[in-house]
Order: structure tokens, then sequence, then C-alpha cells
């Protein structure tokens, strides 16, 4: 008699009963309190006042977020245990086919960071203890310091300093050049320019500009700081190059972006020839895009933007990564990351032993009236929040009332040109 074969029905480990309450709802809400637009996800479960909060913010194309967020992964989630996180991030993963992207992972990344927020919230513990528990009491941060010149320059570094910041980014203007990370200008006619990206961007003059500035910052403040620059990818590859050698004199704790994406196998020379460190990822869309770089150690931070690679889940396992190839976190946290995902950072920070520093901004009355318990820097550090879930909520009466700036408002980078007419790198 032939045996008959049974084959088990496919299903997911939830199926049989809910192993925490379930999803009920889904919502994303668009705010600017400062100008720049932000996408904010609330996520609502079966248990009453149980809610979550993510970021999914992404200047250049919040609203094709908000869409996959409200058309496809919101109600995906529906009726799904918010407790699964790993579950759910791989079948919202893979379900587009021909999957990944910033876009879609942005969305993502709004959705799953709330899921933490109410996992932590469900534990009534603060996000990273369900990451292993605090491993420091503070997470220091690196200030923005820019200048026209280098005496402007050097004033704004003293000024982060007396305010108990060790670390310092240093950008300078180059004459005639449309510079990355300097802003501000007397001149009324030249700041209209600026902002309309009407000033070409020319690389020969940069690199000599960058190592005369940090001579001249090293001999006003010495050793005792820790300074860092951000290049912007704005360069070709053997200009990077010769720049970083150029730059260990003066021991910066790391140089960010000196390569574009597409240049990094040129990372392998960079170490061939520099000692100065290198921060590298914040335009990576992904988290695979990391793994060569950190597996070969040929970067020294990774400069991970949480929501453009899907969140907290895998920023969580990259910080693992990086623990054991040597490498450290340096978490993409400017002001175009709501407070919301500024904690997440935070959280991932406090608990991983691979951390180096974290990228933030000072937040206004205005995102402190939003975002109930954004982060603050105090001493040029981050507490860390003992709050449970990540600390920050949303206000949603007072978000509404800052319109959301319409579409192409922060393409601009995208009208940067050279000399001759043609694109730049922003």
């Amino acid at each position: 008699m032939k045996q008959e074969v049974k084959v088990p029905k496919a299903s997911a480990p939830w199926a049989a009963g809910a192993s925490s309450p379930r999803v009920t709802k889904v919502s994303t809400f668009l705010t600017a309190p400062v100008g720049i637009p932000l996408v904010v996800v609330k996520i609502e479960t079966s248990e009453a006042g149980l809610i979550g909060w993510g970021c999914a913010s992404d200047p250049q194309r919040p609203l094709a977020i908000r869409t996959v967020i409200d058309t496809y992964l919101g109600p995906l989630l529906i009726g799904r245990p918010s407790g699964d996180i790993d579950d759910f991030h791989h079948l919202a993963s893979l379900s587009p086919y021909w999957r990944g992207g910033a876009i879609e992972n942005n969305a993502l990344a709004g959705i799953d960071v709330a899921l933490w927020d109410i996992k932590g919230k469900a534990a009534a513990m603060p996000v990273h203890q369900l990451l292993g528990g605090q491993v420091r009491t503070y997470v220091p941060v690196y200030g923005h310091a820019g200048g026209r010149d280098h005496a402007e320059l050097i004033d704004a570094v003293h000024r982060y300093k007396d305010r108990g910041y060790e670390y310092i980014r240093c950008q300078i203007e180059v004459s005639g050049a449309d510079t990355y990370g300097v802003s501000g200008s007397s001149d009324d006619k030249l700041l209209a320019q600026k902002q309309a990206r009407a000033i070409p961007w020319t690389p020969r003059p940069y690199p000599a500009a960058v190592v005369q500035m940090f001579a001249a910052v090293r001999e006003a403040i010495g050793f005792d700081i820790e300074i860092l620059h951000d290049v912007h990818e704005r360069l070709d590859a053997v200009s990077a190059v010769r720049l970083s050698r150029e730059l260990d004199e003066f021991r910066l704790f790391f140089l960010e972006d000196a390569l574009a994406p597409e240049d990094s196998e040129w990372y392998h020379h960079m170490r061939q020839h520099s000692t100065t460190p290198q921060a590298v990822g914040e335009v990576y869309s992904g988290a695979r895009e990391f793994l060569p770089l950190i597996s070969a150690r040929l970067i020294d931070f990774a400069r991970i933007r949480m929501c453009s690679i899907g969140g907290l889940t895998p920023t969580v396992k990259l910080a693992h990564l990086c623990e054991a190839f040597g490498v450290r976190l340096a978490i993409h946290g400017p002001g175009d990351v709501s407070p919301i995902g500024h904690a997440a950072g935070i959280h991932v920070d406090a608990s991983s032993r691979a951390f180096g520093i974290q990228e933030s901004v000072e937040f206004p009355e205005v995102m402190c009236e939003v975002f109930p318990g954004a982060p603050l820097v105090m001493n040029g550090r981050h507490l860390v929040s003992q709050a449970p879930g990540l600390g920050v909520e949303y206000d949603e009466r007072a978000g509404a009332r800052y319109t959301h700036p319409s579409p192409l408002t922060f393409d601009s980078w995208a009208l940067l040109r050279r000399e001759d007419g043609s694109v730049a790198r922003p």
C-alpha cells in the first residue's frame, strides 16, 4: 500500500496565535518645522494606547516614500503581530520583487523603527535594553563648523570647543566655487546665487584649500580636539587619494565620503597610500553595500543612514559586523532626519561596542514642540534616554501647523554644475 505523504502547510510562525499586540492601523504625517521635509510614521495596535513612531525622512522623495507606506507596506502590515519585526522586515523587503532602493528602504525604515518603539513600550524598556543593554553612559557628537576664511572658521571651532564639543567638522569656503558645508554670506547676491546653485563647482583649488585650512586649524587649537572633514564625493578618485595622503599629518578623526559610491573600489588604493581614517556610507541605499568595505577593512567608520538602508533592524546587524571587523559606527544624523530617527541612532550607539561618533544637530524649540522628548545635545554629547521605547513622540496637532515644502524644493542638489556646464556630484 502506497504511503501517503503529508506536506506541511506553509504558515508564518505567528499564524496559530498572536505573540504580541496586532497592528490595526498605519498612518503617515508630513511636517517641516524648520522648513526641511520630514516623514513620520504612526503604528497603532490592538492594545489600547500602545502606538509606535517611526522616521521615514528623505528630503528629496518624501511624497514617493509616503505613497509606498500608505499604499503597500502599511496595508501589508495590518493584522500582523507588532513584535515579529524581523519576519516582517524580510517579508516587506521581498514583496516588491524588484526589491531595494532608497525609496523602498526609507518606507520600510519608518515602519521598522515604529515597531521597535512599540516593542520597547510593550516591554516597558528603552530600545537599547532590547539590543543587549547599555554599554556607555553618553553618546559624543560632532559639531559642524564652517567659515568663509580661516579666521571665521577658527572662531566657529572655538565656539564649539567652549560649549564642550570634543569632535568638530571643519569646512572652508573656496573662492569662486560652490563649496559644500559652508552656508551663509553677508552678500545677499552671493547668497542667492548659492541657494540657486548658480556658482559652479571648481575642483582644482579645493584640495589645496582644505590642506591649508587644517594647517591653520591645528596651529590655532593644537591636537587636543578631534577634527573631521566632508569631501561629499566631489573629487575624482586620484585627487581624493592624493588629498587624503596630504591630510595624514593633521591626524583627522576621519575624512568623510572622499569617494563616490561608484568609485568604492578605489578604497583599496586609499588604504595603501594614506593613514587618514575613512568614513563612508551615508548615500548608500542598502546594508549590503557596506559588506565588501567592512569585511576588507577598507574603511574605519560606517556612516549609516538608518532611513536609507531599511531601519533599525539592518543597522543593528551592521553594527555587529562592524564590531567583528574593527570598524566603528558614525551614524548619519543631519537636520533632515527627524528627532525620532536621531533617537533610534542613539539607542544603537548606546548598545554597541562598535560606536565611534554620532552626527547630530541642536534642535530648536519648535522641533521639541513637535517632537516631545527630542534628543538634546549637552556639552557635545547626548544622554541616553531611559524612557520606554525610543523616548520620542510626535504631536500631530503641532506638526500639522508646518506645511511640507513643494516637490523639487530640496532637489537643488541636482542643479550643481562644473565650470564646463556638466552636472557635478552634490
